[in-house]
């Protein structure tokens, strides 16, 4: 496939995502009708909402709160800040959209502040005098609009260093390198410091291919300081603010000089005295700029004037080019890359975190100010979401990550030393999504909350019938299956000494594939007084939102119990590697083995599980007095 044709076929797959995004929210939109109660509590969606002040921010736009109802906390939000929401109400049975989208500012489980014009603000005022509003998570359409722009400036670009960089990346050349001196740090074992080695030997790409555990930020963050001593400036990105947001920190807390690119609302606390705006208005010209700003809003006409705003454009690109040349790493997300940085700024090498979770369109917006490449990530956890079934076959799903790293092999370092996980709950994800590479350190291998623990429980519900159900919106809950995790949360709980847990701070997590179980699940915890004690210790959440994070005990609750062995997006095995890779030294699931032993993939770890753990198969009679999962 030549150039044209490669980035054509992704524009297209980009245009038909829209598409499905737009159409689905205009069906929710159209579909929404509230309970039997007038209320609708969904992670992108709340009706009624009440106004409850407003406000302007430090960037002097009006802000709104937005109160739930309390009824709601239950449900886990998909708001966050710089998303886009509209306001909607009832006109009889249906729902009509009120506003344009406007941006979140603040979000959490009681409610929201949104940036809004004062013309939105009177309208939403006038609407809400005559109807209850609820707020919808919208379309955001600036994202695609980056990644059109930037398949067609790559499509098109014909400087050299971009040129020989994207011949390697879509297949038509091989990558180069080029032999340096060994390098060696004490502190990182030898497959970190062979990924180093082979980031300071690349020419256009490297890939650092970091499986749980294995100490992947660890890795690029040394990459990217010894990539500094051989340039001045680096660029960072991933594709979420929050990655971004950590691989700084952990940059500053080595003593680089970040500049953190993008909208302040969604950067971190400890990242804001980083981000372009919090360091321009330190600057030591800000104060004469403020004041010449301040004069021509007064003074607009005249030779004055004229002067004023010479010196206005003066200070404003003094103050920019300073803010870049003093940052060593200029750190974004994808999109704000191409949104934020200066037109003409370009680096010789750009860093991708995360970049298997990042579509391609997104990272060709990055690229084009790069001369080469380093990503990392892991392609066999869980990969960019995509709505439009057809662009995720036709390709959409499949990140530049995973494209390079099959077809460069030889550009791919492994990291194969975890420290998470006890080795027992490591080995099997080894073998099967690693090659049987990947080894457990010396400090966690054997690792256990208790010296008499068994590390690995299946909890097989095959026999007790408990029948999955729809919870809305294609999600399922099980409840007899939820009743069970709680159940066996506490048995377990209670095999411990509270000493235990109290000075070792055990924590547990409880993970679903579905949204619906894990509302579920979370109602259970909070009516037993039981749990009271270890609050802040349980977390109960979906496999999306425990990618990234650990706990030293975990549950999984697989919900589907089926006598048609049908599993649903849990085809997506990546899932379940995610799932199991979380817990540190304990792992129970609890699931039926029968409706899951139609996947290859369920059987072998149900025959892994009986081999190496415990396997415990529930009857109705046993239910109530099941084995302890110890």
């Amino acid at each position: 496939m030549n150039t044209a044709n490669y980035f054509a076929q992704l524009r297209n797959l980009v245009d038909s995502e829209h598409q499905t995004e737009t159409q689905e929210f205009v069906q929710q939109i159209a579909n929404l009708c509230p309970d039997g109660t007038g209320k609708i509590a969904r992670p992108s969606c709340r009706y009624p909402v009440r106004l409850i002040d407003e406000r302007r921010n430090a960037m002097n736009q009006f802000v709104l709160g937005v109160l739930f109802d309390a009824d709601s906390d239950d449900i886990e939000p998909d708001f966050e800040p710089g998303k886009a929401v509209v306001f909607f109400y009832f006109n009889g049975a249906e729902a009509v959209v009120a506003t344009v989208a406007v941006q979140v500012e603040r979000a959490d489980a009681n409610g929201l502040a949104v940036i809004v014009a004062p013309s939105v603000m009177q309208q939403l005022q006038s609407l809400s005098a005559r109807h209850l509003l609820g707020i919808h998570l919208a379309v955001d359409d600036t994202s695609y609009r980056v990644m059109r722009d930037a398949l067609s400036v790559a499509s098109q670009a014909d400087r050299k260093s971009f040129v020989a960089l994207r011949n390697v990346l879509i297949g038509a050349v091989a990558p180069t390198r080029s032999p340096q001196p060994t390098l060696s740090f004490s502190w990182l074992n030898a497959a970190q410091n062979a990924a180093i080695q082979m980031v300071a030997e690349a020419h256009e790409v490297a890939i650092v291919h970091g499986p749980p555990g294995t100490g992947k930020t660890t890795t690029l963050v040394e990459a990217i300081i010894e990539t500094l001593r051989r340039e001045p400036q680096v660029l960072v990105c991933a594709p979420s603010n929050a990655a971004v947001d950590w691989i700084s920190e952990q940059l500053m807390r080595r003593g680089v000089a970040v500049l953190r690119l993008g909208n302040p609302l969604r950067v971190s606390d400890t990242m804001l005295e980083c981000s372009y705006e919090q360091r321009y208005v330190a600057h030591p010209d800000y104060h004469e700029l403020w004041n010449i700003r301040r004069r021509l809003h007064e003074q607009n006409d005249g030779e004055t004037a004229q002067r004023l705003r010479h010196r206005q454009t003066e200070l404003e690109i003094k103050i920019e080019n300073d803010l870049y040349d003093q940052a060593r790493v200029v750190s974004a997300t994808l999109a704000g890359a191409a949104m934020r940085l200066p037109t003409g700024r370009r680096f010789a090498t750009l860093f991708i975190d995360e970049a298997a979770q990042a579509l391609e369109p997104l990272c060709w917006a990055a690229l084009l100010r790069a001369d080469r490449v380093v990503m990392g990530g892991d392609h066999q956890q869980l990969p960019p979401t995509v709505k439009s079934i057809s662009a995720a076959r036709q390709g959409l799903s499949t990140t530049l990550m995973q494209k390079v790293a099959q077809l460069w092999p030889n550009s791919v370092s492994l990291l194969d030393t975890q420290y998470r996980m006890h080795a027992d709950i490591m080995q099997f994800s080894s073998q099967w999504f690693y090659g049987g590479l990947l080894k457990a350190h010396p400090s966690v291998a054997d690792r256990l909350v208790s010296p008499i623990d068994t590390p690995l429980v299946w909890v097989d519900t095959s026999r007790l019938g408990l029948g999955e159900r729809t919870g809305g919106h294609t999600s399922l809950s099980n409840m007899g299956e939820a009743r069970l995790v709680i159940h066996t949360l506490r048995d377990y709980i209670e095999s411990l000494t509270p000493t235990l847990i109290e000075s070792q701070r055990t924590d547990f997590g409880i993970i679903t594939p579905y949204r619906s179980q894990a509302r579920l699940l979370r109602r259970l915890l909070k009516m037993q007084h039981f749990f009271r004690r270890l609050k802040g210790l349980i977390t109960v959440g979906t496999v999306d939102g425990f990618q990234g994070r650990e706990r030293d005990v975990i549950i999984i609750s697989l919900v589907r119990d089926n006598d048609s062995h049908t599993i649903g997006f849990m085809r997506d095995l990546r899932r379940m590697n995610v799932a199991m890779t979380r817990a540190r030294m304990k792992l129970i699931i609890v699931g039926n083995a029968t409706t899951l032993a139609s996947n290859r993939f369920y059987a072998r770890l149900a025959q892994y599980v009986e081999k190496q753990g415990k396997f415990i198969t529930l009857t109705p009679y046993e239910d109530s007095q099941k084995e302890n999962p110890a």
